[in-house]
Formats: C-alpha cells, structure tokens, sequence
C-alpha cells in the first residue's frame, strides 16, 4: 500500500514538473499591432442564373448530390447544371474555370476539404457564389458554416437558393526546400509543425474505415518529439524567435466538434494565430483540457494572437498543411488575409 502510495506520489511530482518546465520555458511572442476586425456582412437574397456542380467522384453520395441539385434547379426554373469531375491533376480548378467561362455565376463544390478549398481558389474575388455539399471526412467548412453534414437534400437547397453570405479567406505562400514557392488559399485552418506531421502521417486506410478519428491515431503516435525553432513577424514588426511544436493559422475556429479558436470569426477580416509550444504530454493535455472545457484564462503553452499578416522563417525544415491537406516540408511561409473575398450560398 504505500509503495503504491509513493509511486502515486513520484508520478504526480513528475507530471507537476513537467508542467512547471513547459510554463517556465515558454515565451510568448510580443503582440502589440491588434488589428482592427472589420464588421460582418449580412446575407442578401438573391437568384442564381447558371449553375455548375463540381464533384468528387471519389465520394459517396456523388450522385446523391448530383440529383439533388437537378432538382433544385428544376424546381427554380433553371436550366440543369452543368457537372464536372475532379481528378487527380485536377481537385477543382480546372473544373471551376470551366465553369466561369461557360457563364455559371453558381457553382457548388460537392466532396471533401480539398475540392472545397480548390473551387474556392478559383471563385474568390469574383462575382460568383460557392454552394458546398459536404461528402468528406473532415468538413471542415461545412462545420464552421452550418451546411448539414447528412443532408444532401437540404444542403442543396441552400447552395442554390439560399442568401449570399461573404466571407474572408486566407492566402498562403510556402518556400519549398528547392527554392520555389508556390500560393495556395485556405478557408478554415493552415500550421506549420505537428499538425501537419499528424495530417501527413495519417493511415489513409484506417481514415477511409473510421474517418476523422484517423488523425487520432496518428496524433497520439506524434504527441512525443522536441520543439523547432522559428523567427515570426506579425503584421510587418520585428521577428521573434520561439521555440514551438505548432503554429496554426485560423481563419475559423471549428474542428470536429472542438471550438479550437474562439474568438476566431470567419468574416471580420483578421486571422487568429495560435502557437502551441508544449515540451511533453503534460502540456499537450493542459491545451486539450483547456479547449475541450473552453476554459477562458490564458495557459503559456498556447498563446493567441490577430493579425492580419504574418512571416516565419523555419530554422530547420518543417511540414505545413492547409485545411486538413499534407502540403510539405518547407523553409518558410507567409500568411495574409483577403477580407471579404469569397461569396457563398448559405441556406
């Protein structure tokens, strides 16, 4: 018994040490440019003319979606849309150009996180609208946004007819070990570090079986290793250098059921950093605790800050991914957001 009862001791002594060294170790970075958040824009009610629908064939419920918006667009009194698959070449771009060539001032993505973010490239800045019929693993957007997630019928419905609602989205620019760079947007969440170790170490097997809780599997496999040195600049000041396993870019705050940034807003014109900085499972568990309660004091290892651009320059490579999706080993990236850039069809 009291053997147990010491062992019970030691273990808690560690963990409280732990955590000391993980709170005593971590910097946060000096936030001093807020950036003002711009007022949201409400939904207006308009008719779609032309409609196109862009789909995954990858994905169950394709012709679900498919005939859910035929019959939609019969019942407004539109011609039937236009569809285009996605391939591997082509998650969505191609398809989305096509689709603003042939005149559609409507076109709806229908398939995961990726063709949502590929249409989504192309459409931003312009007049035209983005419907989202969710058929993925993770929706992402679809959470963040309200679409149902088992309702094809009702999603298309709103991706048709429902009213205009503008959002922001992110823009992001990752120097590749080679030299190049390349652009990419995001719509809900883009890091730099663990996460996206976790999203490019996922089984893809095991992920097509029991969905988003593949990530939990690779997730717990990633929890142990060291934090990586960065030098970051928030909207143009100095650089900073902190030791970190994360930094995540958030133009919305939803994962899977978790308000992983709260104060993040889709449409108020400012990007929520997060920098996670944990040196064990000790700090791993506090930043869960503290999202899964929602717990409002600050915690060092998980530091918050807006901006509305950012820079980080890698001291050794690290993986990045956008909005879910394994994009690389990288030396650097820069972040901005593009205020009010997107138009969507919202029921």
């Amino acid at each position: 018994m009291q053997r147990n009862r010491l062992f019970a001791l030691i273990s808690a002594g560690a963990a409280g040490t732990a955590a000391t060294i993980s709170w005593l170790s971590v910097r946060r970075l000096v936030d001093r440019n807020r950036p003002a958040s711009l007022a949201p824009v409400a939904g207006i009610a308009t008719s779609a003319l032309k409609v196109a629908l862009v789909v995954n064939p990858s994905k169950l419920g394709m012709d679900e979606a498919i005939a859910a918006v035929h019959h939609v667009c019969a019942e407004a009194g539109l011609v039937d849309p236009l569809v285009y698959e996605t391939t591997v070449d082509d998650p969505g771009q191609g398809a989305a150009r096509e689709a603003l060539e042939a005149g559609c001032d409507v076109v709806i993505a229908a398939g995961g996180d990726g063709t949502v973010r590929a249409v989504a490239e192309v459409l931003r800045d312009t007049d035209a609208t983005l419907g989202l019929i969710p058929l993925g693993t993770g929706n992402l957007l679809a959470r963040n946004v309200d679409v149902p997630l088992e309702d094809i019928d009702t999603a298309a419905f709103g991706a048709v007819r429902g009213p205009v609602r503008t959002i922001d989205t992110g823009s992001i620019t990752l120097n590749h070990l080679d030299g190049s760079a390349s652009e990419h947007a995001f719509l809900v969440i883009a890091g730099v570090g663990t996460d996206a170790d976790v999203m490019d170490d996922t089984n893809e097997e095991l992920k097509a079986k029991v969905g988003w809780l593949a990530y939990s599997e690779a997730g717990f496999r990633h929890l142990p290793g060291k934090r990586k040195k960065i030098s970051i600049a928030l909207d143009g000041g100095s650089e900073q250098t902190r030791s970190v396993r994360s930094v995540l870019f958030a133009n919305c705050g939803k994962l899977q059921g978790l308000d992983l940034v709260p104060e993040a807003k889709i449409d108020d014109g400012v990007l929520d950093v997060v920098v996670l900085s944990p040196r064990s499972a000790a700090g791993w568990g506090w930043i869960f605790l503290k999202t899964a309660f929602r717990a409002r004091g600050a915690i060092p290892v998980m530091g918050f800050y807006p901006t509305a651009t950012l820079n980080v320059r890698c001291h050794e490579p690290m993986n990045t991914q956008i909005d879910g999706d394994a994009t690389g080993l990288v030396t650097g990236l820069e972040v901005k957001v593009k205020p009010a850039s997107l138009k969507m069809r919202l029921g």
